[in-house]
């Protein structure tokens, strides 16, 4: 008899056990009671959904941004070397520069694209060029009316007391308007664009009208005057050689003639020369003159400094400046690690590299002279890098200094025009096929990549709160099964109380 009650008691219990295992097990299945973050759940499925797509265009773009960086170094670079060989032109120290010996005379430029000459000149400047100079009489102050009307300006040569008109110098009228003051003519003068220069002097006798013209015998110039009837006065501002005189004889003064109007007189090398201003461009052959002072019977000379030493190592710290700029090229080109070794920019940068060294930078030089960098000593290595021979290039320089000096001046052609067209074309950015084309292109690439980012970045999000609602179904479902399951938990567990 105690065995089966035994057993019996033994099979009740294990009966209620299973019926607890058997609930918890359904509540696990159905992720009620595990504390699962339904809505970390949502976002952790969404996230690997796009993961790999996102990670792709992640990619993508990195190796856009470093393309992007990689071709704007380059542009950067190229346009920095040529840029400083431009700079080292402009100075002029790659050129035979002119000095003056008496700086008190005159000083002395290099015209614009002249590389300078060897020699010297001889300058003695006899008179400078000066303006006409006019002095009205005396008025009470600057703000004295001087009466209305109209003065006219006719332009020429003043030789004494003749005046002899310069056709192709048009007359300027001006305009003196009732109640005008000295000072007001002064201004129209000056708005009138005659190329006169006004103003008021006030001296121990009163306010004066000065007019100051521009250099040169043919810059002379005459003032008449035209009163408006009741309102005169303007006559006193008027000016002619001829009349002059007589006025003053007459006691109806008119304006006088404080300076005539001269052109430049000067001998170079000897030779009678003149000029309309004290600059002179092109005076001779690689020397424009700005004359200062006069050495009458003492001639002072023109020298012109030797650039050879300047331009061989111009030459040298080129030849290094490319180097660096090959090697950057072939590390980025490289097949296996360079970002840009499909880039057509870097592509035609290397080319253009390559055929530096022999392409004709002087297309006008004479035949024997230098045209082409390797006339000066530069070749490339089989490596694409770039070599100086310093014997060649001094022979060169020994044997023709002026064609020499002429490849270093600004310009179409020559060094720094070689390199600057070259800059200009591989950074054009309406070239497709350019340095500048390429950063536009990886640019336009990126921003694509960021519209597609986004869209994806949209669709992971509307995937994550789709899951979310079908999870909040879920746990409403698993919410009432669990009722459901404690309900017959709790059944199970009375029947096995009674049965005890």
């Amino acid at each position: 008899m105690l065995a089966p009650t035994t057993t019996s008691g033994l099979t009740t219990t294990a009966a209620v056990a299973d019926s607890a295992s058997v609930g918890s097990a359904l509540a696990t299945a159905l992720g009620g009671g595990t504390g699962i973050d339904m809505t970390a759940l949502a976002g952790n499925l969404a996230t690997a959904q796009f993961a790999g797509r996102l990670a792709r265009i992640d990619n993508q773009n990195n190796r856009l941004s470093t393309q992007i960086s990689q071709a704007t170094q380059l542009k950067s670079d190229l346009l920095t070397l040529a840029n400083s060989v431009g700079g080292a032109v402009r100075t002029g120290a790659l050129s035979a520069q002119p000095s003056v010996a008496n700086s008190a005379v005159a000083s002395a430029t290099l015209p614009a694209g002249s590389a300078g000459v060897s020699g010297s000149y001889s300058l003695e400047v006899l008179t400078l060029a000066s303006p006409q100079v006019l002095n009205s009489p005396p008025f009470a102050a600057a703000t004295t009316p001087t009466g209305s009307g109209s003065l006219t300006i006719n332009f020429g040569t003043i030789a004494g007391t003749t005046f002899a008109a310069d056709a192709a110098h048009a007359p300027v009228t001006v305009a003196i308007a009732a109640g005008a003051t000295l000072a007001d003519v002064a201004s129209a003068i000056n708005s009138s664009g005659a190329g006169i220069t006004a103003y008021v002097a006030t001296s121990g006798d009163g306010a004066h009208l000065v007019l100051k013209g521009q250099q040169g015998a043919a810059n002379g110039f005459t003032i008449s005057a035209d009163e408006t009837a009741g309102d005169p006065g303007l006559a006193k501002l008027a000016f002619d050689p001829a009349a002059a005189a007589a006025a003053v004889a007459a006691g109806t003064p008119t304006a006088t003639i404080a300076a005539i109007a001269n052109d430049a007189h000067f001998k170079l090398d000897g030779v009678d020369r003149t000029a309309t201003s004290n600059t002179v461009p092109n005076a001779a052959p690689g020397l424009s003159l700005s004359l200062t002072g006069t050495n009458t019977g003492t001639p002072t000379q023109i020298t012109f400094s030797d650039p050879t030493s300047q331009i061989a190592s111009s030459m040298q710290e080129l030849t290094n400046a490319l180097n660096t700029l090959v090697g950057e090229v072939n590390t980025n080109l490289d097949p296996a690690s360079g970002g840009l070794s499909a880039d057509t920019g870097a592509r035609a940068l290397r080319r253009q590299l390559a055929t530096l060294a022999g392409a004709k930078i002087m297309p006008n030089a004479a035949a024997g002279a230098p045209a082409t960098l390797s006339d000066l000593g530069l070749s490339v290595n089989k490596d694409g890098t770039f070599k100086l021979d310093g014997a060649r290039l001094n022979a060169t320089i020994k044997a023709n200094p002026q064609a020499v000096a002429a490849m270093f001046t600004t310009g179409l052609y020559g060094v720094y025009g070689t390199l600057d067209s070259m800059a200009r074309n591989l950074t054009s950015a309406s070239d497709s096929g350019s340095l500048s084309g390429s950063i536009v292109r990886y640019t336009g690439l990126q921003t694509r990549l960021g519209t597609e980012r986004a869209k994806l970045a949209t669709k992971q999000d509307n995937l994550r709160t789709r899951l979310v609602s079908q999870f909040a179904h879920s746990n409403s479902v698993v919410s009432g099964s669990r009722s459901t399951l404690s309900f017959l938990q709790n059944q199970a567990t009375a029947s096995a109380n009674r049965s005890n």
